[in-house]
């Protein structure tokens, strides 16, 4: 089978596309023909931290390989088709369409547990839809649902609005019943009111550090440029930053304002955000249409090197997907 292998760390042009073994599941696995994947941060990521600046260093190096990548198929999103299921698999059956997150997604075929984030494709989508929920979605109703308890009547501040994560920070804050101020560039204010910002501040124009306004939550998602210590002043008394493209410095901080202060830092995300439930409850608000998958533009598989250059090039709006398909 097809699928995207990284060897070295690098540019894009490091990913290269090689006939490798199809998988065979385990007891307790399902092997899924893979329709679409996605690239987001964490699929830049593994070519190296040079190209995408994280703040985490040497320790995001330890998690991803000091040398070279640990897993050298690329690819941590999916929506595909069961197509075939170990023999102690009891939540899915050939046939099933599914949605989720997990290694190895820029291939023909991948194996994946039925534990975790994977439940069934939301009927009203289509595959590359699908595919670009799980990354954004999942990370920002970690932070704001169950690191902020965000509720009705709350203030929501955006940083990165129009991002991969930014765009559903955005719809699930509003879901919340919060009032929410995104935060973007001259060229997608309109794209950021759509996606139902109350107030959009462009910051080529406006230094959101002047405001006089509070807000209970700051989401903030701009990679490389988090700042607990420029921002602590537009938090309400206890109010929350989540840093959620933070590095070290926002671990420390996150330990020090959880003992210290009212206002907290809170740094995290991974594992924590795949959970079944999270992503079922995901489907449900996009089969109700209270959730709207975000996608910028679709590229082929054999087309994913410039689709990673698209991504750092930081051109899309919300996400892009992969055809792995066609």
């Amino acid at each position: 089978m097809k699928a995207v292998v990284c060897e070295q760390y690098g540019p894009p042009e490091v990913l290269k596309i090689k006939e490798i073994e199809k998988p065979i599941p385990k007891d307790d696995e399902l092997l899924i023909k893979v329709m679409a994947s996605t690239v987001n941060a964490a699929d830049c990521n593994l070519r190296g931290l040079s190209y995408i600046p994280t703040g985490l260093g040497w320790l995001a190096k330890l998690m991803l390989g000091v040398g070279k990548p640990k897993i050298s198929t690329a690819g941590s999103v999916f929506a595909g088709i069961v197509e075939e299921v170990g023999k102690n698999v009891k939540l899915f059956k050939a046939g099933d369409e599914v949605f989720g997150s997990g290694t190895r997604a820029y291939a023909e075929y991948m194996c994946r547990t039925e534990k975790g984030a994977i439940t069934r494709k939301p009927v009203n989508v289509s595959f590359e839809q699908a595919a670009a929920i799980p990354y954004g979605a999942l990370t920002a109703l970690y932070f704001l649902r169950d690191i902020a308890s965000n509720k009705e009547g709350q203030k929501v501040l955006v940083r990165g609005a129009s991002g991969g994560v930014g765009v559903y920070a955005i719809q699930l804050a509003k879901y919340f019943g919060a009032t929410v101020t995104g935060v973007c560039s001259t060229a997608n204010v309109d794209f950021v009111k759509m996606l139902g910002a109350d107030k959009v501040i462009d910051y080529r124009k406006e230094d959101i550090i002047k405001s006089k306004e509070k807000w209970d939550i700051i989401f903030d998602v701009v990679v490389g440029d988090t700042s607990f210590s420029r921002y602590k002043e537009l938090l309400c008394p206890k109010g929350y930053y989540l840093s959620v493209a933070g590095g070290l410095k926002d671990m420390l901080l996150m330990l020090l304002t959880s003992v210290t202060g009212g206002k907290k830092v809170k740094f995290g995300g991974g594992a924590n955000c795949e959970k079944m439930e999270n992503i079922e409850f995901l489907k449900e608000l996009i089969e109700q249409n209270k959730l709207v998958p975000v996608l910028d533009r679709t590229f082929l598989l054999d087309e994913i090197v410039e689709a990673h250059r698209y991504v750092e090039d930081g051109r899309k709006k919300g996400n892009i997907a992969v055809n792995i398909a066609v």
